[in-house]
């Protein structure tokens, strides 16, 4: 603690609260601040928060803290896309991880952006907190002979002949947990991503990673090359859940086993994407890769045998986490798992990534939950100027009434890992990329199984519809459905077959406007083309906003929605804007409901006219929001946002 007259300044200027602490259930609580998913842990005998921001948002700091006024900072860039070749694909480099400690920080409102995956290469994670930048990881080879892009980690490079991409990170981690990022260098840890090798030629290899270089595939067995390892920090959950990032994706099948096999232990994958496998058969069409995990930054995973462009496996988004110290911890942890704050007489577990809820209080321990899915990714045209469908909500599931139209009881938690309760979070699908498929691709599911029974699914969102040079495609349905474009096959949106978790999308308009619709949201359908007025694509389905025991002012878990409150979720994407002719969209579209962005959904673009909030939020579920022709042809439609699981009981 300072100087006497410091901490009388501190009173004096901000109230005894600042000192002593209070609210949320932890005293003395430092640094008085806000945003992102709180989470509060001991450390050898030492109380801290930390902030965890997956998507872009403001650490704002309001008071200076007792214990001085610097912080801890991890950071880590959007990690690069796999890649695809005429054999298999090799997987792409994980974004830059930077951690530092004893940043200052001053009363201020701190814009936090965070890196992006996607189909190619990510991007940069940064905040005027950090006096530094977590660079994005490079894409792999996409094309035969293509080499890996540069990046904090580099990209795997495809066959035949070509490099793997090399690292602007700083290469040497030394496998330790905590590793403070070496200065001066601008881009944190990072690796390069490996070459293809000889042997069996045509298995993919992997992308560079945090913790280590991307491999060749194997000369003596059937493998493809492994990503490189993450690197490991307990800046989020403290030293009982040490988390990997920044890891490489691995590449691909060609003429191996059915599937890829990568032998990187689970504790140093770094959110990287598997490769895809071969097809069973030598000559027979694989499996894509797998994306990168969102809040993780790690590279997308190599195409399997003979896939193309229109299956590469997106890098996972980045995070930005800022932690301090506080004086205590006042309210009860009965539970292990997720990210653990206190609220209004409730302890709350948030899971951003899968994990595992443990009761460890030594009796029955009833909760509340809520359960998001991934959304689905935006629709796009991959010929003409219609108008594609917006990506529907991840289907919503509660045991709290009022929520949703239904809800799924879960029994009391019974003591112990006996009785621990496995949480899949979903991953958001991605958006439609042009040449390719039109439709975009469905969320995950996400899921609470365990003994009890304990069995809940809350189902993906349905992607959103375009054209695929044949057929106008429809949404695709799922907890919320896709929003449909112009004259689609079938017609009207994307159903919701199960209306307790979601809503169906919305019809795309026929002649003259052509314009697509809205995908679903938890709240409601989403609008059809057309209906915003004359020549409108419509706007996603409004979502739902989290109930009164997870509004906890210190944070911001979910996004902004109508009326300018907080905590909104699964809201569905916008749709896109036509051709210029006729009734054609002359604005974006608004993803989670008309005059968003609200509750995480995209919004949709317009032809030659790229909308740059057509990316769902992170850890919302919401869709993403429709792609555009003309001069952005070529870049993907808006992908799903990753789902979300909350868990609350008595402190």
């Amino acid at each position: 603690m300072g100087s006497l007259s410091s901490l009388t300044s501190i009173i004096n200027q901000y109230g005894l609260a600042a000192v002593l602490g209070g609210g949320g259930g932890a005293g003395g609580s430092g640094l008085t601040a806000t945003g992102g998913v709180i989470s509060d842990y001991e450390d050898s005998g030492t109380f801290y928060r930390a902030h965890i921001f997956t998507s872009s948002g403001t650490f704002d700091v309001t008071a200076p803290g007792v214990y001085g006024d610097t912080v801890d900072i991890l950071s880590v860039g959007g990690g690069g896309a796999g890649g695809w070749s005429a054999q298999a694909g090799s997987g792409g480099g994980g974004g830059g991880v930077h951690y530092r400690t004893s940043i200052q920080a001053s009363v201020a409102p701190y814009p936090v952006v965070i890196g992006a995956g996607g189909a190619s290469d990510g991007t940069s994670t940064s905040s005027p907190l950090a006096p530094f930048t977590a660079a994005g990881g490079g894409k792999a080879g996409q094309g035969g002979g293509q080499s890996g892009s540069p990046g904090a980690s580099g990209g795997g490079g495809e066959h035949p002949g070509s490099a793997g991409g090399t690292a602007t990170g700083a290469p040497g981690h030394p496998q330790g947990i905590d590793v403070v990022s070496p200065t001066p260098n601008a881009n944190g840890w990072g690796s390069p991503g490996a070459a293809p090798g000889g042997g069996y030629a045509g298995d993919g290899s992997g992308g560079g990673g945090a913790g280590g270089a991307g491999l060749k595939h194997s000369t003596v067995n059937l493998n493809p090359g492994d990503g490189g390892y993450g690197a490991r920090y307990s800046i989020a959950y403290g030293p009982t859940n040490v988390i990997s990032y920044g890891g490489g994706g691995s590449g691909g099948v060609h003429n191996g086993p059915g599937n890829a096999s990568p032998s990187v232990p689970a504790a140093l994958k770094g959110g990287g994407g598997d490769g895809g496998g071969n097809g069973y058969t030598s000559s027979g069409t694989g499996g894509p890769g797998t994306n990168g995990t969102a809040g993780l930054g790690g590279g997308g995973g190599g195409t399997g045998n003979l896939l193309g462009a229109s299956s590469i496996a997106h890098g996972g988004s980045g995070t930005f986490i800022v932690r301090y110290q506080i004086s205590e911890l006042t309210a009860t942890q009965k539970a292990t798992g997720g990210a653990i704050s206190y609220y209004d007489g409730k302890t709350i577990h948030t899971f951003t990534s899968s994990g595992t809820f443990t009761n460890t209080s030594g009796s029955s321990l009833s909760i509340e939950y809520v359960a998001v899915a991934g959304g689905g990714g935006g629709g796009k045209h991959v010929s003409y100027g219609w108008g594609p469908g917006g990506g529907g909500a991840g289907g919503v599931r509660t045991n709290i009434p009022g929520l949703m139209p239904g809800t799924t009881s879960i029994p009391a938690i019974g003591t112990g890992a006996p009785n621990a309760i496995t949480i899949t979070i979903g991953s958001g699908g991605s958006g439609a990329t042009a040449p390719g498929n039109g439709y975009g691709s469905n969320g995950t599911n996400t899921t609470l199984s365990g003994p009890g029974p304990v069995s809940v699914t809350a189902t993906y969102g349905g992607g959103g519809g375009g054209y695929d040079g044949t057929t106008q495609l429809a949404g695709r349905a799922g907890g919320s459905g896709g929003g449909s474009p112009y004259s689609s096959t079938p017609p009207g949106g994307g159903p919701a077959p199960d209306l307790t978790q979601g809503n169906p999308g919305g019809s795309g308009d026929g002649s003259p406007s052509f314009n697509g619709a809205g995908g679903g949201g938890a709240g409601g359908a989403g609008e059809n083309g057309n209906s915003e007025g004359s020549g409108g694509a419509g706007s996603g389905g409004i979502g739902v906003q989290l109930p009164a025991t997870f509004r906890d002012p210190s944070s911001t878990v979910g996004a902004p929605g109508p009326g300018g409150g907080g905590y909104w979720i699964a809201g569905g994407g916008g749709g896109g804007g036509s051709y210029p002719y006729g009734g054609n969209a002359t604005s974006f579209s608004s993803g989670g409901g008309d005059g968003g962005p609200y509750a995480g959904g995209g919004g949709g673009s317009i032809y030659n006219s790229d909308n740059p909030l057509r990316n769902a939020l992170q850890s919302t579920g919401g869709g993403g929001g429709a792609g555009s022709l003309g001069t952005y042809s070529s870049t993907p439609a808006g992908s799903g946002g990753s789902g979300i699981v909350l868990i609350a009981y008595p402190s």
